[in-house]
This record gives C-alpha cells, sequence and structure tokens, in this order.
C-alpha cells in the first residue's frame, strides 16, 4: 500500500502531465500572437510551481524512508533487547 507521500507524488506527477497535455492543446486551439505568448507563459509559470512542489515531495519522501528505516532499526534492536530481559529473567527465576 502506497504512503501518504508516495501518493502526493504520483499526483502532482499526474498533474504535470495534465499540464503538458493542456499547454498542447493551447498550443494547438490558440489564435493570435499575444494572446498564445500570454497562455504559454502562464503555463509554464504553473509547470515550474508543480514541478518545484513535485522535487519537493520527492525529498520529504526520500527523508520520511531514511527515518523510517532508522526507527524499524531501533525497534528491533529494542525488541531484541526485550527478548534477552525476559530470557534471562526466564532463566533466574
Amino acid at each position: 500500500m502506497p504512503s501518504t507521500t508516495e501518493h502526493a507524488v504520483r499526483q502532482l506527477e499526474a498533474a504535470l502531465q495534465s499540464l503538458e497535455y493542456a499547454v498542447e492543446q493551447r498550443l494547438s486551439q490558440a489564435t493570435g500572437a499575444d494572446g498564445l505568448a500570454e497562455e504559454v507563459q502562464m503555463l509554464t509559470t504553473d509547470r515550474a510551481e508543480l514541478a518545484e512542489a513535485l522535487d519537493h515531495a520527492k525529498a520529504h519522501a526520500a527523508r520520511l524512508e531514511h527515518i523510517n528505516r532508522d526507527v524499524a532499526r531501533r525497534l528491533e534492536s529494542a525488541v531484541a533487547t526485550v527478548r534477552e530481559i525476559l530470557q534471562a529473567d526466564e532463566e533466574d527465576g
């Protein structure tokens, strides 16, 4: 099951693809150089913002992955310690 961050990254990637498709559609439908240039500028700005958000989401996902591995390692260590204590208690008792 994908994590929330992975889901967000997929959504951003889908949004970028949709934006690129919209740019292509607008370019093919636009009339007049001024309107076209303005439309392209707006779409380019939107795409840059989405790309930046995607980069941030990917970096955040990588950090969370690292933290998750660290927590898992610590939990495994704690479980091993508890087992050792319980085993030693059983042997003494």
